[in-house]
């Protein structure tokens, strides 16, 4: 009797635990971490202790009414750019989709040059739109009804910033509204057709409102690039926070200290835009919709065979407490 319990015993200590797993050691991730930490403090600590730096210009020209000014102005221009811009690009994305082969042209080729060319070129090709046209005319064909303004007074920085923003900014919302219709259920239409529904009003009611969540985190992406993408407005004077910025340095020669506070302001912008983005995508987004038939089944799936072999481990033990 005390020959088999010290078996049993032995068996049972020495019987391996197949759930326990041993994580390995990575030193040389670790020596890396240390290097980029004390990287990084060494940068700043030079910055910071910089005799050619005047931190206090710099705090200072934080809360400068010129410089909040055009941090309102960025704000404007990037929120309306982007509202320009996603229903550019949905229409667009809408007429790719189409089984029209002119409107799957127009759109590809809208794409395709928009995404071919810089957004620096862009900006300014339209603030100089004046030489190609100097009035700008709408009227009524075989009428002397019509209005007329000067291109030059039209034009302005800030008009031609949101036109060429936007209209760039249509052309990759396109592809990333394609790719959201695309990835809604094919049998939502199928169900929405079967009700007697039109195929716009299908995509309206039907389709958008779930490609919207998938949307939502890429878009959300591109509203902060379009935030920091309005710092090449200033070629064109918008009067956005870069703009201001550099107005201010070339009258004072205060450009390091300039520069850092327009990246400090980005900083804020981006980490707001961030935050709200967030919060959207807690509650709009893909993760608070009900899992799809094929997403339950193969959850099934994966609790049935973790079952399984938890079974199978609880058998071996004792079958190795009998002995």
């Amino acid at each position: 009797m005390l020959e088999h319990a010290t078996m049993t015993r032995a068996a049972t200590v020495v019987q391996p635990d197949p759930t326990n797993t041993v994580r390995l050691k990575h030193p040389g991730r670790i020596i890396v971490g240390i290097l980029c930490v004390v990287a990084l403090v060494g940068f700043l600590f030079a910055l910071a202790a910089n005799p050619h730096i005047s931190w206090s210009d710099v705090a200072a020209y934080l809360v400068f009414p010129k410089i909040l000014a055009g941090v309102l102005v960025t704000l404007e221009l990037s929120i309306i750019s982007t509202v320009v811009g996603l229903s550019i690009g949905v229409i667009l994305a809408i007429m790719k989709l189409s089984s029209n082969p002119l409107a799957q042209m127009l759109s590809n080729l809208y794409i395709w040059f928009f995404r071919g060319t810089p957004v620096l070129v862009q900006l300014i090709f339209w603030f100089n739109l004046a030489f190609l046209f100097p009035t700008l005319t709408i009227a009524i064909p075989f009428t002397t009804i019509g209005y007329q303004w000067d291109m030059n007074v039209l034009m302005t920085g800030f008009n031609a910033a949101m036109l060429g923003l936007a209209l760039n900014l249509g052309a990759y919302a396109a592809e990333t509204v394609r790719a959201g219709i695309q990835a809604v259920d094919i049998g939502q239409s199928e169900a929405a057709s079967s009700i007697g529904m039109t195929p716009a009003q299908r995509m309206r009611i039907v389709v958008l409102p779930q490609a919207g969540r998938i949307i939502l985190p890429p878009i959300g992406n591109e509203f902060i690039s379009m935030l920091k993408t309005t710092s090449l407005v200033y070629v064109v004077a918008g009067n956005d926070l870069m703009t201001n910025a550099s107005q201010i340095y070339k009258q004072n020669s205060k450009i390091m200290e300039l520069l850092i506070v327009v990246s400090i302001w980005y900083m804020v912008m981006t980490a707001v835009a961030t935050y709200f983005q967030n919060k959207l995508e807690k509650k709009f987004g893909t993760a608070n919709l009900p899992p799809s038939p094929r997403a339950s089944w193969g959850r099934s799936l994966l609790l049935a065979a973790q079952a399984k072999r938890k079974l199978a481990v609880d058998t071996t033990m004792g079958s190795g407490g009998s002995l």
